[in-house]
């Protein structure tokens, strides 16, 4: 009788016709492609108040847990970490806009988390998603992707708060030079298909910042333990736990995350033909599991909601079919962890070319929407543009939400509307009427 390896009997390589060192390769690439958010989440939620080093550790600590939970449990190739867009919510609006202090958000997505378990187990994440209307799912993603972009060009000083709206910031500056060549090098690198195209130009316009001036070597060694997350672990705050406020973030977030995962998750299992023949994704609901413990116990941590990367599609595209590829990913995260001082050393104008690239990807499903129908475009729209003019992801999805319901019902298409829609709707007009 043929002994089975751990690795066959795991991951069942065989079956998905694959290979250790195809696995491995794909996980690093994987990395590769999604390794920018351990520069740029702390640069982020740095801005709320949050210890920058801790931040770093911790997002490294909730995307291990995720990834061996995606790994062993579910056993799928897909790479898991903080949530672009979800990071900038949690600073720019949550704590930056409405005032709250971070600790307000870390219970948010803790509370969030705990609620995607429960969803989770029990199949209601995909009734949810199933009962809001394509036009809004769509609008969601090109809304936080000018909302990223703006976020981008205001840290990078390339526009700048003015009256009455925004201008355009000192372009010709040190720290200008640096942000557009970052951006030249990551979208010369994407048309060229090299996997990392934002790491690398993160890396390479950090090696200009440091011949310009803009940013100066580090003392002491690029190598370094990493940083305690102890001014951020733990720090939940559970005195505005009932307040509207906090439902109306809860929801946000909660909103946000369930189609950036369910998307993610059905986008890329589809390119690599991992979809059955009902177009369901094998251990599709273990899948969403691992998102939300990884987002309870990031959270935990201190770090803002994690989610299953897009950027999955370059290690499964390399071959990668197992949660060995997720095991390999979270591998490279562990090791990223004791260089610390090298992603310190990354300027704000580099991870801010990063954001207006990661802007544009979301853009895409744009051309989904039906213009067409006003009733469809018009919510649309409307979620689109608040969130950047707003200055707010939530204040989008409200408005979206609000519109859609009140257009379909005075158009006479009720039946359209789900009884979830109604019911979002008049707690969104509530929030606004008190």
């Amino acid at each position: 009788m043929e002994k089975v390896s751990f690795f066959e009997k795991t991951f069942k390589l065989k079956k998905h016709d694959t290979n250790i060192k195809t696995e491995i390769m794909a996980g690093i690439t994987t990395f590769m492609t999604m390794s920018y958010i351990l520069a740029v989440n702390p640069q982020i939620l740095s801005e709320s108040g949050m210890d920058y080093g801790a931040v770093f550790s911790a997002t490294i600590l909730a995307s291990i847990i995720a990834m061996l939970l995606m790994g062993f449990y579910a056993n799928l190739p897909f790479g898991l970490s903080a949530g672009m867009g979800l990071n900038a919510f949690f600073t720019y609006t949550v704590v930056m806009k409405m005032g709250h202090p971070w600790q307000f958000a870390l219970t948010a997505v803790f509370f969030e988390g705990i609620l995607f378990m429960i969803l989770s187990l029990f199949g209601v994440r995909e009734a949810i998603f199933n009962s809001i209307p394509s036009t809004l799912k769509k609008a969601v993603s090109v809304g936080i992707g000018l909302f990223i972009a703006e976020i981008g060009l205001l840290n990078a000083g390339i526009i700048e708060k003015a009256e009455p709206a925004l201008s355009l910031g000192n372009i010709s500056s040190k720290e200008s030079i640096v942000f557009f060549f970052a951006l030249i090098v990551m979208v010369v690198l994407t048309t060229r298909k090299v996997k990392g195209a934002l790491l690398w130009g993160i890396l390479v316009s950090t090696i200009l910042s440091l011949i310009l001036g803009v940013t100066g070597l580090p003392e002491g060694s690029l190598v370094s333990l990493p940083p305690s997350i102890s001014p951020i672990a733990f720090k939940l705050d559970f005195s505005n736990v009932f307040s509207l406020e906090m439902f109306s973030v809860l929801f946000s977030f909660l909103f946000v995350d369930l189609f950036d995962t369910l998307g993610t998750l059905t986008g890329v299992a589809t390119k690599a033909k991992m979809l059955d023949e009902n177009g369901n994704l094998e251990n599709a609901s273990k899948a969403l599991l691992a998102d939300a413990v990884g987002t309870t116990c990031g959270a935990l941590l201190g770090t803002s909601t994690v989610t299953t990367f897009v950027e999955s599609s370059a290690g499964v595209a390399e071959g990668g079919r197992t949660g060995l590829t997720a095991l390999a990913c979270a591998g490279c995260f562990a090791l990223a962890a004791f260089f610390f001082p090298v992603f310190s050393l990354i300027p704000s104008q580099a991870t801010s070319a990063a954001l207006v690239v990661v802007g544009l990807f979301m853009l895409s499903t744009v051309v989904e929407i039906n213009f067409g129908d006003i009733t469809e475009s018009f919510p649309a729209f409307m979620t689109i543009l608040m969130m950047p003019l707003a200055y707010s992801i939530a204040e989008g999805i409200a408005f979206g939400m609000i519109s859609f319901v009140l257009i379909k019902v005075l158009t006479g298409k009720y039946k359209e509307v789900s009884w979830v829609m109604y019911v979002l709707a008049i707690i969104f007009l509530i929030r606004y009427m008190i």
